[in-house]
C-alpha cells in the first residue's frame, strides 16, 4: 500500500450535496414552517428550519474532517462497540416508546428518535448502520485471512446482526427502509468479500423471505403496496409527488415558489424533497442531482477497486457505497413511482441531523481510506526503468 493524495473530487462532492440540501432548506423552511404551526399550533419562525439545517451541515462538516483525520486502525477497533451502542440506543428507544416515556419521540405511529438534553434528538438506526459497517467489514477482513470466510465463524455474526436489525428496526421501529439499506449493504460487502455464491444465494434468499414478511405480516405496509399497483385508494402521496416533479417542466417554478411545499405534500422537507426539488428547479436540476449522485458512487467505486482486497478498508467503502444508493434510489424511485414509497431520507438534501452527520462520517473514512490504494506495477515504468539501466551501463562502458 502506498500513501497519495486522498481522492477530493469526494469532498468535493459531499460538500456540493450539503450546498445544495440548504438552498433547498430556505427555499421551502418558510412554507413548511407556516403549515406546521397551522396544523401542530407551534410557533416555528420563517428561517428556523433553515437555521437547523445550518447547525446540522456544520456538525457534519466537522465529523467529516474528524473521520478524515482519525487513523482507520482506530476507527475499525471501535466498530464493534459502535455496534454495541447502536443497538442499546435501539432498544432503549424501544422501551421508551412503548411506555410512552418523554425519552422517545414518535411520528406518525413509529418511534425513531431519543429525546436528548438541549432539546436535540438523535435517531439511534443511523449509530447502527455505522457500527455494523465497521465492524462487519473487520470480520471479513479477519476470517478472509484465516480462511474461514464461508464459516459459521461468519455467518453466525452477520445473521445476528440482520435478525437485531429486523427485530428492532423493522418491527419495533417500523422502519423497513433503514431495514433495506443495513441488509442490502451487509449483502454488498459480503459479495464483494468473495464469498461462494452458494452461500450467498442462501442467505439472499432468507432476506427476501424475511422483507416479504415484513410486508405481508404488516397492514401499513400491505395498504402502499396495493396503492402502489393500482388497486389502493391512498394514492394521495404519490399523486402529489408526482404532481410537484410535473409541473417543474424543465427549469423549475424558481426557488421559493414551491406550491407543494405549503402543506399539499407531505413531509416536503424531509423524505419528499426531491419531488420539491423537482418542482423548484424543475428536470435540468434533478438530472444535475443526480449526476452529482452518480459520480460520488463511481468514485467509491474505483476506491474499493484500488483497496487492498484483504483489507477492511475496501469492505468499508463498499459497503458506503452501498449505504448512500439504497438511500438514493429508495428515495428517488418511491417519488417517482416506481417502487412503492417509503420514508427515507435522501443524504445531504433532506432536513434531519443524525442522518446528515452519519453519512458524513462514512465519506470522511472513505476520503482518508482513498488515500491509501495497492501498489499496481506499470510495465511502461519498468521498461523504461530497464531502458534507463541499460543506458547507464553503456555510458560506463564507454568511460
Amino acid at each position: 500500500m502506498r500513501k497519495h493524495k486522498p481522492d477530493l473530487v469526494i469532498a468535493v462532492l459531499t460538500f456540493v450535496l450539503m450546498a445544495v440540501g440548504l438552498i433547498v432548506i430556505y427555499a421551502i423552511g418558510p412554507a413548511w414552517a407556516q403549515f406546521q404551526n397551522s396544523v401542530s399550533g407551534s410557533s416555528y419562525g420563517e428561517s428556523d428550519f433553515f437555521q437547523r439545517q445550518l447547525i446540522s451541515v456544520a456538525v457534519a462538516v466537522v465529523m467529516f474532517i474528524i473521520a478524515y483525520k482519525l487513523p482507520f486502525a482506530w476507527i475499525e477497533k471501535a466498530g464493534k462497540w459502535i455496534l454495541v451502542l447502536g443497538i442499546l440506543a435501539c432498544v432503549v428507544l424501544s422501551i421508551a416508546g412503548a411506555y410512552g416515556s418523554d425519552l422517545a419521540r414518535c411520528s406518525l405511529g413509529a418511534c425513531r428518535w431519543l429525546n436528548l438534553p438541549l432539546g436535540l434528538s438523535i435517531q439511534p438506526v443511523e449509530i447502527l448502520k455505522l457500527g455494523a459497517l465497521i465492524y462487519v467489514a473487520s470480520l471479513i477482513a479477519k476470517r478472509k485471512k484465516e480462511g474461514k470466510l464461508n464459516n459459521k465463524e461468519m455467518l453466525v455474526p452477520v445473521a445476528v446482526i440482520v435478525a437485531v436489525t429486523v427485530g428492532l428496526i423493522g418491527v419495533l421501529q417500523k422502519d423497513l427502509g433503514s431495514t433495506a439499506v443495513i441488509i442490502f449493504m451487509l449483502a454488498c460487502m459480503l459479495v464483494a468479500s468473495g464469498m461462494k455464491w452458494r452461500v450467498l444465494l442462501m442467505m439472499g434468499g432468507i432476506a427476501v423471505l424475511i422483507m416479504a414478511m415484513l410486508v405481508v405480516f404488516f397492514p401499513h405496509r400491505m395498504e402502499r403496496l396495493t396503492s402502489f399497483s393500482g388497486e389502493g385508494e391512498n394514492t394521495y402521496h404519490i399523486d402529489n409527488a408526482l404532481l410537484a416533479i410535473g409541473k417543474g417542466g424543465l427549469f423549475g417554478v424558481g426557488v421559493g415558489n414551491s406550491v407543494q411545499a405549503t402543506g399539499y405534500l407531505p413531509e416536503s422537507i424531509n423524505d419528499s424533497v426531491f419531488a420539491v426539488m423537482g418542482e423548484t428547479f424543475g428536470f435540468v436540476g434533478l438530472m444535475l442531482v443526480i449526476g452529482c449522485f452518480t459520480v460520488l458512487l463511481m468514485r467509491l467505486l474505483k476506491t474499493a477497486e484500488r483497496s487492498d482486497a484483504e483489507g477492511a478498508g475496501r469492505f468499508v467503502v463498499v459497503g458506503v457505497f452501498a449505504w448512500v444508493a439504497g438511500h438514493v434510489i429508495i428515495n428517488i424511485m418511491g417519488m417517482t413511482g416506481l417502487i412503492p414509497m417509503k420514508g427515507i431520507t435522501l443524504p445531504f438534501l433532506s432536513a434531519g441531523g443524525t442522518s446528515m452527520m452519519f453519512v458524513a462520517i462514512a465519506m470522511g473514512i472513505c476520503l482518508q481510506l482513498s488515500g491509501w490504494t495497492k501498489r499496481e506495477v506499470n510495465h511502461e515504468d519498468i521498461g523504461g526503468r530497464r531502458g534507463e539501466r541499460r543506458t547507464r551501463h553503456a555510458s560506463s562502458s564507454r568511460r
